[in-house]
């Protein structure tokens, strides 16, 4: 049986590989475990935040968990000493509670936050650690022009089902949520500025994460018609530069949560 997650395409989402990790890195910086023996990389995809952790916890058990199973394909071969199991992240429990719960750019996918993140939390080992890192986008014409663009023209009957991911929390309803929770609480929010080059790179850009699930639900004519819509309207949003370059602006919000 097929589902969203199934969609998705690795080597469009990797055009943007280094963009994509910088935020991992930022977070993986801030973790202060010395040697956690059970690390989990949740929402784990094609395994490039999975092998710096690996690569950073030489003597941990690390595993990836992801619900798409071309993700994970690409994943198992990138980094064979990890271990690797296909499940709904929002569903996922560990079989032992584990030192590091690790996620990026995964969670803002999934709803029911203020009962998901207690129900992850419930799993960390004391002493144990989450950092989680979720683009907080929504606002941004990079995700608000979709959901304008979807409900007009000749496609807004077949993307009238597509599921958009909901709105993160801001950062207080995060805080009164994990504060009880953790001895100690992190949060704190970056843009960070991607310069793309190529045409209509915003586009590029989405079409390896949000805009997926729209292109997906279309085909021939019909999806270049959407995507050729959506492009046009982003484009005085996000102007090619003179040099040819185009500025993203991308903010996320980092959780970083240690366990009594």
């Amino acid at each position: 049986m097929s589902s969203a997650a199934d969609l998705w395409d690795p080597a469009q989402y990797l055009r943007f590989a280094g963009e994509r990790m910088q935020p991992a890195l930022d977070l993986l910086a801030r973790v202060r475990l010395a040697a956690p023996r059970r690390v989990v990389d949740l929402g784990c995809g094609a395994g490039n935040v999975t092998a710096l952790l690996a690569a950073r916890f030489a003597g941990a058990a690390v595993a990836g968990i992801d619900a798409s199973a071309a993700m994970l394909q690409r994943a198992r071969a990138a980094v064979p000493g990890a271990a690797f199991a296909e499940a709904d992240i929002a569903r996922w429990t560990p079989d032992a509670p584990v030192d590091l719960l690790f996620s990026n750019a995964a969670l803002q996918w999934l709803g029911g936050h203020a009962a998901l993140f207690p129900h992850l939390v419930a799993g960390i080992a004391p002493g144990g650690v989450m950092a989680v890192q979720m683009p907080a986008m929504h606002a941004a014409p990079l995700r608000a022009v979709q959901l304008r663009i979807a409900a007009h023209g000749p496609w807004a009957a077949a993307l009238a089902e597509v599921q958009a991911a909901a709105p993160i929390g801001d950062a207080g309803f995060y805080h009164d949520l994990l504060s009880p929770l953790f001895a100690s609480l992190e949060i704190w929010e970056t843009t960070y500025l991607h310069v793309l080059r190529g045409p209509d790179a915003v586009v590029e850009w989405a079409s390896g994460t949000s805009l997926r699930p729209y292109l997906d639900r279309l085909d021939g004519p019909m999806r270049n018609g959407f995507r050729e819509a959506y492009a046009a309207a982003l484009r005085p949003h996000y102007p090619a530069r003179p040099d040819g370059t185009t500025l993203l602006p991308f903010r996320r919000m980092f959780l970083l949560g240690v366990k009594a």
